[in-house]
């Protein structure tokens, strides 16, 4: 092993990863005890809601080597997700059109960039002496979104960029509309360090255009309180002090990372399966409730919108909906559909017909945090 050069590989790694599409690749070590610290503060104050999951697995999440036994370094990758002017703000101005996050508009991206990880394995296994390769203790695992791994904390050690106070990841030159993935090794690759310090500054424009206020200081998410949560990850009803302040907006929110001044420099993606289908860059509430459940796995198959389900689709409209001007033909389509798909779209449905009957009524555009 003292004979391999580990910095070439490095440098190699580097470069298959761009061929693969990623955008940047960078490597760290495993030490994320500090970010361990923070984890359990935060679920210590029950900010994680009903996504029990992040509080399974130990200690796993902060200690790589706890998941994949022999793990000495992680391999970061990013890719750029944003699929040119999909007009964000107009979207969001237009209370009769859906808003979906930039990220669901195309393809699901966890298998496209799993199996880009997965090739990336194989590049650096075929260029490994065989005393090297593989084994039944040392391996190399792929991972995106889909095991305890703190992609985040991750990405910063490996210079991907830097935390912001949104607690997501910017970079100097592409903003944050970027997909995080993780390459698990064994092998003692030199480390990266971080040449994107935090450059956020005095600025606090995500925190403040939060519409739900889901940032209770800087660098910390409240999910309970966020709209990406509210209408992806909880599976009940959304607490009727959130619908008003939801607006139009029925998978995920981008109001933190639209408003970022660093994201000037996002460039659009070259992934084509990242682009909208369906149009559902700029659908119209009404139509997309109009939906049978036949046409919304039809034109949801390999998307991120489908692990939601119909009913919790549904459910998010409804709300849209309810926020919507009032329209005769809104008012029918909501009590064509009350009393069809359980109480929960029920509840929402009979929520937003309340609200559709209450012309001219005045927005409540943004809601105080009373946590």
């Amino acid at each position: 092993m003292s004979n391999f050069d580990f910095h070439q590989l490095a440098r190699d790694i580097k470069h298959w990863g761009r061929e693969l599409g990623f955008q940047q690749v960078g490597i760290t070590d495993t030490e994320l005890s500090a970010q361990e610290a923070k984890l359990h503060d935060w679920l210590a104050k029950g900010y994680q809601g009903d996504m029990q999951w992040l509080d399974e697995h130990g200690n796993k999440r902060s200690r790589p080597a706890e998941l994949l036994p022999g793990t000495l370094r992680v391999i970061s990758v990013r890719m750029d997700y944003l699929p040119g002017d999909t007009e964000q703000i107009k979207i969001l101005k237009n209370p009769e059109k859906a808003y979906i996050s930039r990220y669901a508009l195309g393809r699901d991206y966890h298998k496209l960039i799993r199996k880009r990880l997965a090739q990336l394995a194989k590049k650096i296994e075929a260029a490994l002496p065989d005393e090297l390769k593989p084994s039944e203790q040392q391996q190399m695992r792929p991972f995106v979104d889909s095991a305890p791994v703190m992609e985040r904390p991750l990405a910063d050690k490996a210079g991907l960029g830097w935390t912001g106070k949104h607690t997501l990841i910017l970079n100097d030159t592409a903003g944050s509309w970027f997909f995080l993935g993780e390459l698990f090794t064994y092998l003692p690759l030199p480390v990266d360090t971080s040449d994107q310090p935090n450059r956020c500054g005095e600025c606090t424009a995500c925190l403040k255009v939060c519409p739900t206020d889901a940032f209770p200081e800087p660098y910390t998410l409240d999910a309970r309180r966020c709209i990406s949560y509210l209408t992806i990850e909880l599976k009940g009803a959304i607490p009727e002090e959130f619908r008003e302040p939801m607006g139009n907006r029925v998978f995920g929110c981008d109001d933190c990372q639209a408003i970022c001044p660093w994201n000037k420099f996002a460039k659009p993606t070259c992934e084509t399966d990242f682009l909208p289908r369906h149009g559902l860059e700029s659908s119209e509430l009404l139509t997309l409730f109009k939906w049978s459940e036949a046409e919304f796995l039809k034109n949801t198959e390999g998307s991120a919108i489908r692990r939601i389900g119909y009913e919790r689709w549904l459910r998010n409209l409804a709300v849209g909906l309810g926020n919507a001007p009032t329209r005769p033909d809104i008012i029918d389509a909501l009590q064509q559909r009350l009393g069809h798909h359980g109480e929960l779209v029920d509840e929402h449905i009979l929520w937003a017909l309340e609200k559709q009957s209450q012309p001219g009524r005045r927005r409540k555009r943004k809601i105080k945090n009373s946590a």
